[in-house]
């Protein structure tokens, strides 16, 4: 039995060994870059990161902020998601040029569209600062005093420390306090739209098909980077020329198959992998179902609407998109986490720490810490609910309640900072109001306020609550606010911030709608968010210490990753299927016969483009199909991803480009908690159905010819 035993762990931790992690690129030397060889790697760390010669960070550029790209030519070219590019797409798109609908592409670059307030920005240098940041700090005697003096020396530092004049120092905190690492970067802001597949290729699915597999969707888009005539940032200017990059990926057409080694660079987002017990159990229980809840309701009446509106279509697509991306995510972080039983394996790795805190005698530093988590952690659940349901309803998901609240903070401004502070923060909002409201419908909005107004009234914590909010009837106050409201039209809102602050401030105090945002502010202000604050300050410090705890207590081959903050990092894994639920299997690759499989003439999210089905049916595939003649789509791999690496490089051994990540499957969205190499896969275009598109359904040959491809070798007959 013995024997048997040892056959099976020697069978399953091949499998699953070296997996997960989110690694800093300028530390990968040592024990994972052993790692990545042992699973296949064939380039090395330096190959990777390098401040001397030109490296793969190089052709990773962080995207608006908030995704990956990539460069692909020694031009400029780059790639990312559809859905990264999607407001850019937007932007440009009417009823006359949907861009949306039918695709967009720049056969010249003089076609190519600029892009106001698009961006990407390259790491140059990735330096450890944690001395110099924790000057002066350890010795002070509260937390708060320890958090102004970190943010003191942060900003003296990020102004000090050498860079380039057109360069920027950014100094992140790792570990929940206990690295400060200095990142220096290069931002370029003339970054233009070049190509860009019909939503039924870039967002084939959409919604039902969204964090889940098999999957089918051509989710790519195409920009160029521009820059001055020195190379360096510019702001655009059409004497602009396209930036030549230290580094472009090759990319492959030899394919991938299951087991291969695969990589993913990028800036992944936010994860929590170090949570206690207590803080996941709440977020599995209570915080998730109230925000599902919520966003359930708006998403589906925005749906009805768009449904029958093609301009509302157009309208509200992008914040669409983003209200239901991580609506859905949450359902299956949560479904994930109660598989896995993530509150156990806690509970089991806090008994494990334990042991570990008493074997090394360090009671008096360490020992309390999980005790005090389960009293904060108690004491904060209302008010982390209350804090919820006010940022879902009345800041994210009814835009008249935000417009609102944006103006309630601008009475604050006067109330603490007086006229001239008031004033600046006027001029920005009219201006930055106007985009707002291209894409606001009141009719629309309407309905999800009178759908989440309900919610908030019945469902956030009671105790917090103004009166006059506990019993509001839902249907007659959206009827009235919105046809008495100014803020239901930009003129009507431009007609409020006319005038000297006393007069404005009278007009904001008149409306109806400010008036209920302001009642509903007030008292969140007061009965939340003090107490929110003192018990999450509390909850900083020990996770802080008790990172530091895990960090000091662990042994050094112990595999213990910072987790994510939109800092470059590398993850690294194998191309493999997956077992969700019983009886279900899930092969890694999927190929255009699934999209005809899916596809529903005229429906919203699986109809299917006349050209793609012509060159489906003729096997027009040129270069890009597999082996068999069949046309890739996708493929899921182990690699630990999350929000922000959507649009990020995947990569084969030898740092070529094999194919562009975009989503996870979704019953692994829980791998921001919890990574479970047994289920949780990123989902990634394969690089050939994006250059079959490009090439033979776009026929931009142009952008091919710009790339440089890596093909099979044919092997000569004897």
């Amino acid at each position: 039995m013995k024997f048997l035993k040892l056959l099976v762990i020697l069978f399953v931790l091949p499998i699953y060994a070296q997996q997960g992690g989110m690694w800093v690129p300028s530390l990968l030397k040592g024990m994972n870059e052993t790692e990545m060889k042992n699973m296949g790697m064939k380039i090395s760390a330096e190959d990777i990161y390098s401040v001397n010669h030109s490296s793969l960070k190089d052709a990773v550029p962080q995207f608006n902020g908030g995704c990956t790209a990539e460069v692909i030519s020694p031009k400029g070219l780059i790639l990312t998601n559809h859905h990264c590019g999607f407001n850019n797409i937007q932007d440009h798109s009417s009823v006359e040029h949907d861009y949306l609908t039918d695709g967009f592409w720049a056969y010249k670059m003089e076609d190519e569209l600029p892009n106001k307030d698009a961006f990407v920005t390259f790491i140059v240098k990735i330096e450890d600062v944690t001395n110099k940041v924790m000057e002066g700090v350890v010795n002070l005697p509260t937390e708060a005093e320890k958090q102004k003096k970190i943010q003191e020396n942060i900003a003296m530092l990020n102004k000090s420390l050498p860079k380039e004049s057109w360069q920027e120092n950014s100094i992140r905190t790792f570990y929940d306090g206990n690295q400060y690492l200095l990142f220096v970067t290069e931002t370029f802001k003339d970054v233009r739209l070049v190509g860009a597949p019909p939503s039924s290729i870039g967002k084939f699915g959409s919604d039902t098909d969204n964090w889940v597999w098999p999957r089918h969707t051509g989710d790519f888009s195409l920009f160029r980077i521009y820059a001055g005539k020195d190379n360096r940032p510019a702001e655009y200017s059409k004497d602009n020329v396209p930036y030549t990059p230290k580094h472009y990926f090759p990319v492959s057409i030899k394919g991938v198959k299951e087991n291969d080694f695969t990589m993913v660079m990028g800036y992944p987002g936010r994860t929590q992998e170090y949570l206690p017990s207590y803080a996941v159990e709440q977020i599995v229980n209570s915080l998730n179902p109230a925000k599902i809840e919520i966003r359930d309701r708006a998403l589906k009446t925005q749906d009805g609407f768009m449904r029958k509106d093609n301009a509302i279509k157009i309208q509200y697509a992008a914040k669409y998109a983003q209200v239901a991306n991580y609506w859905k995510k949450w359902i299956g972080e949560s479904k994930g986490l109660k598989k896995v039983n993530a509150v156990a394996i806690k509970q089991n790795f806090e008994k494990d720490f334990t042991a570990k805190v008493n074997k090394a005698g360090k009671q008096a530093e360490y020992g309390n810490i999980l005790a005090d988590f389960k009293t904060t952690y108690d004491a904060i659940a209302p008010y982390a609910l209350a804090r919820d349901y006010f940022s879902e309803v009345v800041l994210r998901n009814t835009e008249i309640l935000s417009f609102g609240y944006r103006l309630y903070q601008l009475e604050q401004v006067f109330n603490t900072k007086g006229e001239q502070a008031f004033n600046d923060r006027k001029n920005n909002l009219t201006a930055g109001f106007e985009p707002l409201y291209k894409e606001f419908n009141a009719k629309v909005d309407e309905k999800v306020f009178e759908q989440l107004i309900e919610l908030y009234a019945k469902k956030s914590p009671q105790q917090f609550l103004p009166e006059s909010i506990k019993n509001i009837n839902s249907e007659a106050t959206a009827k009235s606010i919105f046809a008495n409201s100014k803020l239901t039209s930009y003129d009507g809102l431009k007609g409020i911030l006319e005038g000297d602050a006393k007069s404005v401030i009278a007009k904001m105090n008149q409306d109806p709608a400010y008036m209920l945002v302001k009642t509903i502010a007030d008292a969140y202000n007061k009965n939340v968010v003090p107490k929110y604050d003192e018990l999450n300050t509390k909850n900083i410090a020990l996770q802080r210490n008790y990172m530091k705890a895990i960090l000091e207590l662990s042994p050094k081959s112990a595999r213990i990753f910072p987790d994510a903050n939109s800092t470059l990092r590398v993850t690294y894994g194998k191309v493999k299927g997956y077992e969700p639920s019983d009886a279900v299997s899930y092969e890694p690759m999927t190929y255009l016969d699934g999209v005809m499989e899916k596809y529903i003439p005229g429906d919203y999210e699986f109809d299917v483009p006349q050209k793609l089905i012509d060159l489906y049916n003729t096997k027009d595939y040129g270069q890009y199909a597999d082996k068999n003649g069949k046309m890739p789509v996708a493929f899921i791999a182990t690699n630990h991803t999350t929000g922000g690496n959507s649009g990020s490089p995947a990569l084969d051994a030898n740092g070529n480009l094999i194919g562009l990540n975009f989503d996870r499957v979704w019953e692994g969205t829980m791998s921001d908690i919890q990574y479970d190499p047994s289920i949780c896969r990123n989902i990634m275009v394969d690089m050939r159905y994006v250059l079959f598109i490009i090439d033979k359904y776009a026929g931009a040959k142009n952008l091919i010819e710009e790339m440089k491809l890596v093909k099979p070798t044919t092997k000569k007959k004897k």
